[in-house]
């Protein structure tokens, strides 16, 4: 506060924007302020007089005159010091609503923060007429599947959706063309010495594929045990220097390999480690591509003739005018930050252009629960005006920014006056935010049992949106704690869609909610569902102090960190925030002013922004392949069971599957299974007879309420076991992976025949049943039929032969679940000794107690199989359909199928 006390102009203009409330209590905090400084001015005025008449006094000092200077200098210690403590901690405080954040700005040097507009068109693509010639995929080799390096490398590629396959180096290469077409872009080692020492007979069939596909190499020198000054690195004309400690890293700003990063800059600072390599090289084929500085005194090799100490190159950049094989060799690891950046611009570099990111990154902040908090920790005027404030920075760094901000109506003016008065100023911003529907109570939607209860307190909230003049059209709602979202909450989405014609929200738990670099989008029920990223921000951080790490660990996250590699590798971020981080000390706005300062300082992104519904749309362009949702089992993560309906039970899920395929005796084993007193099926479809058929077809996108549904809450579920059959499950391709994803656990039972019997059977019943292909046409003309034919004709062709590749379809099943969870029928044996082949499957199953299949199974002359024995002289079979003679397959078709087969 000013001496000359020059801010009370400030005071007063600011008390004519408050309410007549507020402005009372405003004014009195103000006036008190200012007695009390005066108060303080005077008490210093007067303690400067005193001191000056005992200097004065000093100079006829005696003994009895200094013991009197002592005391009086006593007393002047302990008045100031009550004076003191008064204005610290007056009776009534100043009000806290000019208590200024806790955190000052984060200092940061960067040429790119002063460029009114960077020119990106001149960054490299890249691209060549190679990429017509090779995969967009890379080729990892690693020293073990478990060493830490690779298994970094292989994350930063999953982050960045860039597909690879990871192999350890070994005795073999893996099949590198297919065709005349190479099968990757590029090929990275962990350990740049195990590429150097490969045996000859690999080095050149490596080499030779390099060069002929325009394929680069990608190389991590190792940390090394021994301290190595001038080693030639084998066959090449570069030595390097290993066990060095650097600091400030910079970037060589005339290398064609950056793209993505940005040089002209300097990481100051140590850098991580004291086990770095650097190069020293002696062709003109290599040029640096990042250097830093030495962190100790050097021996001579480091040391120029004048004694200064020279640049040391940490990543250098082979031209491949030496061998014809262009190269990135790393001194160290990824646990530098800018070596994650240089590796992403490594692989586009070195693949041509084929394995490349985009460099638009759309950034959304939501502000979720922006009335919801205690007294004392939501926003107040101040805090608002800083809120705006920031916002035209934040604009000028990102194009259509605006902080979106999610409500909840029943705790508005549920604060302090101060606070109150707070939400009363962004009542008159209203048109200078972006807004969406929060819970009008804040409740999770999944506690709501009763879908009209969920409804009305939407429609609540909206009156209060529509009473307020807060938009109402924003197509994007987000759930408290991101309940409902998923695992889903049928009620949540059909209420959504009628009240606020939700199209996209957002959470961070799909598919779970660790890793984040997993996290992916889906679309149910039309609404698109968003992945959220995370900025390290909750409702509990709103102090520095209380910052788990405190300040260092956030300008961690911050420069370089967890926060600014989402930005980079993500294309769309949307990042949930609350009103408590953008109060108190503020930490939200210094986090997201410094993070995208960041990313302006060190990458060429465009930083961009827009409407959510806008997002939802961009992000499905971009990957479509994750439009459709893979239903997890919830009962495997504790933060799902928190937000999934109490009603769910985890004992509702099937134990084990019955996949088929079709016309091998699935309907005769569903019915001994049906016969046993501990195992439940699903209860019949409507639409499919007794079969769900969920997992391969437009079921699935029902949800997994609707999946449920079929199946019933076991009494004893520690002695019931439940099981679904759907005969069409075998040869679906993408059964396999929903099915592992809902019931990884779950055992596998499989019927097979002979494939020319259950294509010849599949005939004969589409016969029985009219189908108008199978009567017009032979077995042998269907089974032959071409492309060309009509598509009637070619689609009872595929439904005949398709499920009879075995190998095939076991193939994509044991992708997913291990061998020891399926069991194999033999069709033949299932006919004729069914009792065997049921104890069999008990015993698989391990279902106790067993149940005794012999006394109540009973061979049928008369349908030629067995049946299910009700009472001493009668069974219970089978339709009419089943056990159906048909005539003896034509010989002509029956050896096409043998020799297929």
């Amino acid at each position: 506060m000013p001496s000359d006390y020059a801010a009370d102009d400030g005071h007063e203009a600011l008390l004519e924007t408050c309410s007549d409330s507020t402005r009372p209590h405003l004014a009195s905090g103000w006036v008190g302020a200012k007695n009390r400084w005066r108060k303080r001015q005077d008490g210093q005025r007067w303690l400067s007089v005193c001191w000056h008449r005992l200097v004065q006094s000093c100079r006829f000092l005696t003994t009895r005159r200094f013991l009197s200077v002592l005391l009086v200098l006593i007393t002047m210690s302990i008045t100031y010091n009550i004076v003191i403590f008064y204005f610290e901690n007056p009776v009534f405080p100043i009000s806290s609503a000019w208590k200024e954040p806790r955190l000052l700005p984060l200092q940061m040097t960067c040429s790119a923060l002063t460029e009114t507009r960077r020119n990106l068109s001149k960054q490299p693509e890249h691209r060549s007429m190679a990429k017509l010639r090779i995969d967009a995929k890379v080729l990892l080799f690693v020293e073990t599947i478990y060493s830490r390096l690779g298994r970094d490398i292989a994350e930063l590629l999953v982050h960045n959706r860039i597909k690879y396959k990871v192999d350890v180096v070994g005795k073999s290469l893996p099949v590198l063309t297919n065709l005349d077409k190479g099968k990757f872009a590029v090929i990275v080692f962990e350990n740049l010495t195990k590429y150097l020492t490969m045996d000859n007979w690999n080095r050149e069939l490596l080499d030779k594929y390099c060069r002929e596909y325009g394929v680069g190499v990608v190389g991590f020198h190792p940390v090394s045990e021994e301290v190595l000054i001038g080693s030639q690195l084998k066959g090449f004309p570069i030595f390097v220097h290993t066990k060095m400690n650097l600091k400030n890293a910079a970037l060589n700003p005339a290398s064609n390999v950056l793209r993505l990063t940005r040089a002209g800059e300097t990481a100051w600072g140590n850098l991580p480690g004291n086990d770095w390599t650097v190069f020293a090289p002696n062709h003109s084929t290599y040029e640096p591509l990042e250097w830093a500085s030495p962190n100790s005194e050097l021996p001579s090799p480091f040391v120029s003739d004048h004694g200064a100490a020279r640049l040391l190159y940490t990543v250098v950049q082979d031209h491949g005018t030496y061998d014809g094989i262009q190269r990135v060799l790393f001194g160290s690891g990824l646990g530098f930050w800018l070596h994650r950046l240089l590796l992403l611009d490594a692989l586009t570099h070195l693949s041509q252009g084929q394995i490349s990111l985009g460099l638009n990154r759309y950034v959304l902040i939501d502000i979720d629960d922006i009335f919801v908090g205690e007294k004392g920790t939501r926003l107040k005027p101040p805090d608002v005006e800083a809120l705006l404030s920031s916002q035209k920075r934040l604009q000028a760094m990102v194009s259509g920014f605006k902080f979106n901000l999610g409500f909840s109506g029943m705790y508005f003016h549920h604060g302090t006056d101060e606070e109150n008065a707070g939400e009363d100023l962004l009542m008159e911003h209203i048109d200078d935010f972006s807004w969406f529907s929060h819970m009008w109570n804040h409740k999770q939607p999944h506690l709501y049992d009763n879908y009209t209860h969920l409804e009305m307190d939407m429609k609540l909230n909206k009156n209060f949106a529509t009473e307020k003049n807060i938009p109402t059209d924003s197509g994007y709602s987000v759930a408290p704690h991101h309940a409902g979202v998923y695992p889903v909450h049928e009620y949540l989405y059909e209420a959504w869609k009628k009240v606020w014609n939700v199209k996209v929200t957002s959470t961070e738990e799909y598919p779970h909610l660790r890793p984040a670099r997993l996290r992916r989008g889906f679309i149910h029920r039309n609404i698109m569902v968003l992945p959220r990223q995370t900025c390290g921000l909750f409702t509990h951080t709103y102090l520095i102090e209380k910052y788990p790490g405190g300040r260092e660990k956030l300008d961690e996250n911050i420069q370089g960190g967890e926060l600014f590699q989402s930005i980079v590798f993500n294309p769309i971020n949307i990042f949930m925030t609350h009103m408590s981080n953008y109060g108190n000390d503020r930490l939200a706005l210094y986090t997201f002013e410094s993070v995208l300062k960041f990313t302006q300082c060190w990458t060429n992104l465009r930083l961009l922004s827009t409407l959510p519904v806008e997002l939802g749309e961009k992000y499905f362009q971009m990957f479509p392949e994750e439009e459709d949702p893979i239903w997890g089992n919830p009962c495997d993560d504790s933060r799902h069971i928190k937000t999934w309906s109490h009603n769910k039970t985890c004992q509702q899920l099937p134990n084990f599957l019955v996949i088929g395929p079709q016309k091998t005796g699935t309907t005769a084993l569903y019915s001994f299974l049906s016969m046993h007193p501990n195992i439940n099926s699903n209860l019949n479809s409507i639409d499919t007879f007794e079969e769900i058929q969920f997992f391969n077809g437009k079921n699935y996108y029902r949800g997994l309420d609707w999946y449920m549904g079929f199946f019933p809450v076991p009494i004893n579920s520690s002695s019931q076991y439940l099981f679904e059959k759907s005969a069409t499950y075998f040869d679906g391709e993408q059964v396999p992976k929903r099915a592992h994803a809902l019931l990884p656990q779950a055992k596998l039972v499989t019927i097979l025949i002979s494939p020319a019997k259950r294509a010849y059977s599949w005939y004969q019943h589409m016969r029985a049943h009219g189908d108008q292909v199978a009567l017009n046409y032979s077995f042998y003309e269907v089974i032959t039929a071409s492309e060309s034919s009509n598509r009637p004709l070619r689609d009872l062709r595929n439904r005949c032969l398709l499920p009879g590749k075995y190998s095939q379809h076991l193939e994509r099943w044991l992708t997913y679940y291990s061998s020891s969870q399926l069991f194999i029928i033999d069709g033949e044996e299932l006919r004729t000794a069914p009792v065997d082949v049921m104890n069999s499957v008990q015993k698989f199953l391990k279902i106790t107690p067993p149940f005794d299949y012999a006394t109540h199974l009973r061979f049928d002359k008369k349908k030629g199989f067995y049946c299910q024995i009700i009472n001493e002289d009668k069974t219970k079979c089978l339709g009419r359909s089943k056990g159906r003679k048909y005539p003896q397959m034509d010989e002509r078709s029956l050896k096409l199928l043998q020799v297929r087969s």
